[in-house]
């Protein structure tokens, strides 16, 4: 089965051809990070109109590299939500347009979900349950799944999503925009001891996470501590390094707490580890350390750097099941900014 995955939810247009639900054979992503770095984060206006100038080409493009035609495809997978409800509108109009062009399937998407699939791409077989951490700048969440399409959340973030909170401090620093990668490569040179964060302690005992805390503690330590940002391209100072080395292992280390409570009591067989944050560094090697040789009998898994952010890729793998179950979306499908993952 051949299908053709169409990502818009935030600021990336993606289109994607993928076949059976693991051999992907283009995927393609237009960048807005250029466009959105002057401002520190992303604009919901300018993303869509930048969506909508790129959407055509991108799935052209699609199809080039996977020599594949439009007639080829046995259906369309397209994301409906969550997201900027904008950003979302734009890829499943067009979705909508080209199944009824085509006279093809349609099915949407939870784009949690399409994360939740990318680690299944090139490790088919991961064994259930499973648990799975999705986190990125805009989600961090814990999603159980004791079968496939089987979901039962167990936690959220109650403020900011971990890459959120990375990006402020990056953005607060001037160190640049995504702040997540920057900070994942001079956390490397800074001494994670250096400045102590207290991981958050939710008062109901639910899984929870909270990040926006952190910020603040960070924001009081650049006060007291006399901490100068970065301007133009200098060099960051020790502090600064100390710094974000101290706030990125707090960070992590609540990550992999709030799993681990999880863990234990879902016993899951895999954990999973995706979303655009599960490329940092540390949080990859915490997390094997943690749960793999932390006598707690599970495999961890990730996707490749390629499918761990934004890509369509995801969106159609976790449709081909849908797609195959024979049946199609109505075109009257519309986006949800807060779509639960049910």
């Amino acid at each position: 089965m051949l299908v053709l995955g169409i990502e818009s939810s935030c600021d990336e247009t993606a289109a994607a051809l993928v076949e059976d639900g693991r051999a992907v054979l283009s995927n393609i992503v237009a960048s807005q990070v250029d466009i959105h770095r002057s401002w520190g984060g992303v604009v919901p206006e300018l993303a869509s109109r930048e969506h909508l100038r790129n959407i055509g080409l991108v799935v052209r493009t699609a199809f080039r590299d996977a020599g594949k035609t439009i007639g080829q495809i046995d259906g369309i997978a397209v994301t409906q939500g969550p997201g900027l409800i904008g950003s979302l509108l734009v890829g499943l109009s067009f979705a909508k347009a080209m199944a009824f062009a085509l006279d093809t399937p349609l099915v949407p998407v939870n784009h949690i979900e399409g994360h939740i699939y990318s680690a299944s791409i090139e490790h088919p077989g991961i064994a259930y349950p499973r648990l799975a951490l999705v986190v990125s700048g805009g989600h961090t969440s814990l999603i159980f799944s004791p079968e496939p399409e089987h979901y039962l959340p167990v936690a959220r973030t109650r403020d900011d999503a971990a890459g959120e909170a990375l990006d402020k401090l990056a953005k607060f620093l001037g160190l640049g925009y995504p702040g997540g990668p920057v900070i994942d490569r001079l956390a490397g040179q800074g001494d994670p001891e250096r400045y102590r964060f207290s991981i958050p302690k939710i008062s109901d005992g639910s899984l929870d996470f909270s990040f926006s805390g952190f910020k603040t503690a960070a924001l009081r330590t650049i006060e007291q501590a006399g901490i100068q940002p970065c301007r133009g391209r200098g060099k960051p100072s020790k502090q600064i390094l100390d710094l974000v080395a101290s706030y990125q292992r707090a960070i992590v280390d609540t990550l992999v707490a709030q799993t681990r409570k999880a863990v234990l009591r879902y016993r899951p067989q895999s954990v999973l580890l995706v979303g655009g944050v599960a490329c940092n560094t540390l949080l990859r090697r915490t997390f094997t350390e943690a749960f793999e040789a932390g006598g707690f009998g599970c495999r961890v898994w990730y996707p490749s750097p390629v499918l761990t952010t934004d890509n369509a890729a995801m969106i159609a793998a976790a449709g081909t099941p849908k797609l195959a179950r024979g049946v199609p979306a109505a075109l009257d499908l519309n986006a949800y900014a807060n779509l639960p993952l049910c």
